[in-house]
């Protein structure tokens, strides 16, 4: 039985170590998938899990453990870099710098009350209440940031990741119980904000518009199309045109007639002008015509194309055909010239079938090469993020230079790579299954890690030491931002209720608590609200625990030789 025996207690051993890992993440996911009330902790359950078989001594080498830690942490944070990258920069504008300013703002009042807990308190330790701070804000990636920062400081006090698991709990519920909360310190009424939500226009000038209209202004009438661009100042698409019952696709140079009957696209902002100039909408068949034309999505898939403009293709004089819309990540976009073409992107076509084919041969339309893998922009953007995240920073007034770390790194080089990777060539397309598959497994590998090195002192923190008041302190970090934040953002920001909730949840980057919101909801504002905020959010809470570690540490950590230089100074400025 020699066997079974190093198979169970062996800490060196890789079917131990390996054995070890496929049991904690597999109880813990199935743990997760549990709901009290309607709401799950998720994959956090590995956590538990864990620490509970770390108590129980079932372990592994330390330098294995961290090794397993570290590149699980490496492997879900850029994943999450590459998954909010394409919308980090767009959610600043308009309406969504009102709502990321918000989410900033609850960032910043956890971080204040955290600190004012451990200046108060006194008998905490800075590491613990960070680690109290992303459990009661339920921020997984956080807290991995700021281990790897303990891991530069050389810290060998006890594992933050205790504070995280007493906090997290009552953060989730914390979190709903915020939501609840404002709900009825303002007295909002669901039945109101849902018909205010219905009346507001959304915000979509980006997305195109599709037009029928008849020529009716004299004043166009034997102009060209191009001249008629011009004269109008608004980019659209003239898609077909019907002139004396024979239906063509138009080049710059067709000219328009009184009575022509068009097909436009355009964007939304620009609809009500094309239509005052050039005439008035009309029902049209477009199915019944002299020439057999068709309108086709075609996906792109070949490399190549990938960062090219639309406007660089020249559709309409190369191939004879008019592109009118863009759809990416299910979402439709004007064609406009300057759009960048992106791997993934699915484009409508409109021309002679035989045209859209060869349209089709250019841009790939091969769903089997989207299976595959981009293997080698995901490496050479983790290689570049560890290589930025080792790299020292200094900062004024700083005496040791600060790295952004092995999570830091390449989150903000996935970021990057995410939006701007088309620039150079990069395909950073990935299915979203690829993507939530490497992300889960890296998080599950991170959790499984912490829980087992932490169980072996998680039962006495909390029975013997100070797990009752991480718990309380983590609900006052969860709890009085949200509810600050959420009764300003609806006082004084008039920001609708069901978008608050998916702000509130956003903002701590919590999954059951959007779950809950869409649930109590029944409509999409909540998760747009979250979609718009979390971007900005998850990078600055994934870099605030390392930035807080970093500078308050290193300043107390050098404090003495700076109070002693003052004291020297003015003993011999005395003497003088």
């Amino acid at each position: 039985m020699n066997w079974l025996e190093s198979l169970l207690w062996d800490p060196s051993s890789v079917a131990h170590i390996v054995c070890l890992y496929a049991f904690v993440i597999s109880v813990g996911v199935l743990l997760g998938k549990i709901k009290i009330f309607g709401v799950s902790l998720g994959v956090t359950f590995v956590l538990f899990t864990g620490i509970l078989m770390g108590h129980f001594g079932f372990t592994g080498e330390t330098h294995i453990l961290h090794f397993i830690r570290e590149f699980g942490l490496i492997l879900f944070v850029f994943c999450i870099g590459l998954q909010v990258g394409p919308s980090f920069f767009s959610s600043f504008k308009k309406g969504g710098m009102t709502l990321n300013m918000l989410a900033v703002g609850i960032v910043a009042l956890n971080i204040v009350v955290a600190l004012s807990i451990y200046f108060i308190d006194g008998n905490i330790d800075l590491p613990m209440i960070v680690g109290i701070l992303y459990g009661a804000v339920t921020n997984t990636p956080g807290l991995g940031a700021a281990q790897e920062a303990l891991n530069q400081l050389n810290y060998t006090g006890d594992p933050i990741a205790l504070g995280y698991a007493c906090a997290y709990p009552l953060g989730v519920v914390g979190i709903i119980g915020s939501i609840i909360a404002v709900r009825y310190i303002c007295r909002i009424n669901l039945k109101k904000e849902e018909e205010e939500l219905n009346t507001q226009e959304a915000d979509m000038k980006h997305m195109p518009h599709m037009l029928h209209l008849e020529v009716r202004n004299e004043a166009i009438d034997g102009k060209k199309l191009i001249q008629v661009k011009d004269f109008l100042g608004r980019p659209f698409v003239c898609s077909r045109i019907r002139h004396e019952g024979h239906v063509s696709i138009p080049n710059q140079d067709t000219q328009f007639h009184i009575g022509d009957q068009l097909f436009i696209v355009c964007s939304e902002e620009d609809a009500e002008a094309v239509t005052a100039f050039i005439g008035k909408e009309i029902q049209v068949d477009w199915e019944k015509q002299d020439t057999p034309m068709v309108s086709r999505r075609i996906l792109v898939t070949k490399s190549e194309i990938n960062g090219k403009k639309l406007g660089s293709m020249h559709f309409r004089n190369m191939y004879g055909v008019n592109v009118t819309r863009i759809n990416r990540s299910g979402m439709d976009l004007f064609a406009d010239p300057n759009l960048v073409l992106q791997v993934g992107d699915r484009v409508m076509v409109v021309g002679q079938q035989d045209a859209v084919e060869r349209v089709a041969g250019v841009l790939g339309n091969q769903l089997k090469r989207l299976d595959s893998p981009n293997i080698v922009t995901i490496f050479v953007g983790i290689f570049l993020g560890i290589l930025l995240g080792s790299l020292p920073i200094a900062f004024p007034g700083m005496p040791t230079p600060v790295k952004l770390g092995l999570a830091g790194g390449p989150l903000v080089v996935a970021i990057l790579i995410g939006r701007f990777g088309h620039k150079l060539h990069l395909v950073t397309y990935t299915t979203m299954s690829a993507n939530l598959m490497l992300r889960e497994i890296g998080i599950v590998l991170f959790l499984a890690s912490v829980g087992i090195e932490a169980g072996e002192h998680f039962v006495q923190t909390v029975v013997e030491g100070s797990g009752l008041s991480y718990v309380g302190y983590g609900f006052l970090i969860t709890t009085i931002p949200l509810l600050i934040i959420g009764i300003i953002a609806r006082l004084y920001c008039k920001v609708n209720y069901f978008t608050l909730m998916g702000l509130i949840a956003g903002s701590n980057t919590d999954p059951p608590a959007l779950a809950y919101s869409n649930q109590a909801s029944g409509n999409d504002a909540p998760s747009v609200g979250y979609s718009t905020v979390y971007p900005l959010t998850m990078f600055l809470r994934i870099l605030a625990g390392q930035m807080i570690l970093m500078i308050i540490k290193l300043q107390l950590q050098f404090l003495p030789h700076k109070l002693f230089y003052i004291t020297h100074s003015l003993v011999n400025a005395q003497y003088r």
